[in-house]
């Protein structure tokens, strides 16, 4: 099989309901893309943290990094939270989303975030450095295993000392 020829760039207005229809497919349901629109019309939406995969000018795939927050007992400390990702059927499996979440945590360093939070596969997301939260005590507002619940620091040392609750805005309570 041939390498395919992917570009990674932010999304665009237009984008808009083509990143819909990808993570419905990727996903099987129309909890993810109606999260993803729900976040779009918030303030704290960064679009440049909002990135699509293009194979010959198909968007194919598509990742968000949303700020979030880890709150202790005496302070709250920014992080982001990597979802959904998502990748067509057909295009999964092509190394698309490991694009995506390399070019992400990139994106995502360049514009001053320290740390990432995700929910996610155990198999998948630590080739990426992600390790499981509790190793910094910190912890999501749901029940998940400990295994899936990961962190990764953009930033050697950003998550050291700061334990706590990760919050979530209620657009994700809501998928």
């Amino acid at each position: 099989m041939s390498e395919l020829k992917i570009a990674i760039r932010h999304e665009k207005e237009g984008d808009y309901p083509i990143i819909t229809l990808v993570n419905d497919l990727a996903f099987g349901q129309k909890n993810e893309g109606q999260l993803v629109e729900k976040l779009r019309r918030t303030e704290k939406f960064i679009p440049e943290l909002s990135l699509v995969a293009v194979i010959k000018n198909k968007i194919v795939g598509h990742i968000l990094f949303y700020p979030v927050s880890i709150k202790t007992k005496s302070s709250t400390y920014p992080t982001l939270s990597l979802a959904p990702m998502a990748v067509i059927p057909e295009f999964q499996n092509r190394k698309i989303g490991s694009r995506l979440v390399i070019e992400g945590l990139k994106k995502a360093k360049a514009l001053g975030y320290r740390s990432v939070i995700v929910l996610g596969h155990p198999e998948y997301y630590p080739r990426f450095g992600f390790q499981p939260a509790s190793k910094w005590h910190i912890h999501g507002p749901f029940d998940a295993p400990d295994n899936c619940f990961m962190a990764i620091e953009l930033v050697p040392g950003e998550l050291e000392g700061k334990g706590g609750i990760v919050e979530y805005p209620e657009a994700y309570h809501q998928v």
